[in-house]
C-alpha cells in the first residue's frame, strides 16, 4: 500500500454509481467531488436541498461535466430514509459505491423522529437502515463496495445494551463513541455475513483520523474543561483538512488493495494523519459475539431485514 496514496490514484470511475450520505460540506463533499472528478455520477444524500444544491454548484464550478444530483434524506427518520431509498431506486438500477459518511457529533440528549437517542439513532441506526433497503441493488451490482464511516473515538466506546438509549446516564462523548462503535460493528459484522453468503460486495469500514470539518469544530464551543480548552488551542496543529480526511474513505471506496472487512485510516501521528493505511480497531470492536447482538437489536429497532444475507 503506496504511502504517498492521494486522488490521483483513484482509478477511473466512469459508468459507475455512488450514494454519500451528509456530501454537503467536509468529507462527504471531498469524496463526492473526488469522485465526480474520475467520472461517477454521484447522488448527495442530504437533509437540507439548499446546502446539498450549494455544494453541487460549488463542484461544478471548477468541475462543469461533473454528474451530481441531490437526493433528499434525513437518518433521524425511518420514513424519509425509506422514501429516499424508494425514490433512488426509481431512476437507479445499480449503485456501485454506498458511503455511509453522514453523522451528528457530541449532542445533548435528544431523540430522533423515531424515539432513539440521537447520535445512535442517526450515526448508527440510520445507516443500518440505509444499507439494509439499498442492499439488493448493491448486490446486484458487481464489485460494489459499502463504506462506513467511524471514528478513533470508537475506542472510548461500548455498546450500552441494558441501556442503548443511554435513558439511565447519558453523557454526550459516551454517546458518540458508542454510535461510532456500533458503525465500525456494523461493517465488520455486515461483511462476515455478505462472505457467509458467498456475495462479492465488500464492507469496508474506514475513519478520518484527525479532520477539521464542520462535524468536529463545534465540540469544542460548549464546556469550559481543561481537555476543551488544550484540545482547542492543539486543534489546527494536529488535524488535517477535510480534502486529506477523506482519503480513507475513498481508498475504501476505490482502491483495489481495500478488501471486505478491512479498516483504513490516517498512517501517520497514531493515526491522526497522513495518506490511507489498513489500521487495527479496538479489541471489543472485534468481538463477533457483540456484532452479532447489536445486529439482532438493530434489526428490532428499525424493523429491517437483510434478507439477502440472511
Amino acid at each position: 500500500m503506496s504511502s504517498h496514496w492521494s486522488t490521483k490514484d483513484i482509478p477511473s470511475q466512469d459508468g459507475k454509481t455512488a450514494l454519500i450520505t451528509g456530501a454537503n460540506s467536509g468529507i462527504g463533499f471531498e469524496a463526492a467531488k473526488a469522485l465526480a472528478e474520475k467520472g461517477a455520477r454521484v447522488t448527495l444524500a442530504c437533509r437540507n436541498q439548499q446546502k446539498a444544491e450549494e455544494a453541487i454548484a460549488l463542484i461544478k464550478s471548477s468541475l462543469p461535466k461533473a454528474k451530481l444530483e441531490f437526493l433528499a434524506m434525513d437518518l433521524a427518520s425511518q420514513t424519509s430514509i425509506k422514501n429516499a431509498v424508494a425514490n433512488f431506486k426509481e431512476n437507479n438500477s445499480s449503485l456501485d459505491i454506498l458511503i455511509n459518511n453522514a453523522g451528528v457529533m457530541w449532542l445533548p440528549k435528544s431523540q430522533t423522529e423515531d424515539g432513539f437517542e440521537m447520535q445512535f439513532g442517526t450515526n448508527h441506526l440510520g445507516h443500518f437502515t440505509l444499507t439494509g433497503l439499498l442492499l439488493d441493488t448493491l448486490i446486484n451490482t458487481p464489485n460494489s463496495r459499502i463504506v462506513t464511516v467511524s471514528s478513533l473515538g470508537h475506542y472510548t466506546g461500548k455498546i450500552h445494551f441494558d441501556d442503548i438509549q443511554l435513558d439511565k446516564r447519558y453523557g454526550k462523548h459516551k454517546s458518540y463513541a458508542q454510535a461510532k462503535l456500533a458503525n465500525l460493528m456494523f461493517a465488520y459484522e455486515l461483511d462476515r455475513k455478505l462472505k457467509a453468503a458467498g456475495k462479492e460486495t465488500r464492507s469496508i469500514a474506514v475513519h478520518p483520523g484527525g479532520s477539521s470539518t464542520n462535524l468536529a469544530n463545534p465540540g469544542f464551543e460548549k464546556g469550559a474543561s481543561l481537555f476543551t480548552g488544550v484540545a482547542k488551542a492543539f486543534f489546527p496543529y494536529v488535524t488535517q483538512g477535510a480534502d486529506s480526511g477523506a482519503l480513507p474513505t475513498l481508498f475504501g471506496a476505490t482502491a483495489q488493495e481495500a478488501d471486505g472487512g478491512d479498516y483504513i485510516g490516517p498512517s501517520r501521528l497514531f493515526e491522526v494523519i497522513g495518506a490511507p493505511k489498513k489500521v487495527s480497531s479496538s479489541r471489543y470492536s472485534k468481538r463477533e459475539d457483540l456484532a452479532n447482538k447489536l445486529w439482532s437489536l438493530s434489526e428490532e429497532l428499525t424493523n429491517i431485514q437483510f434478507d439477502a444475507i440472511a
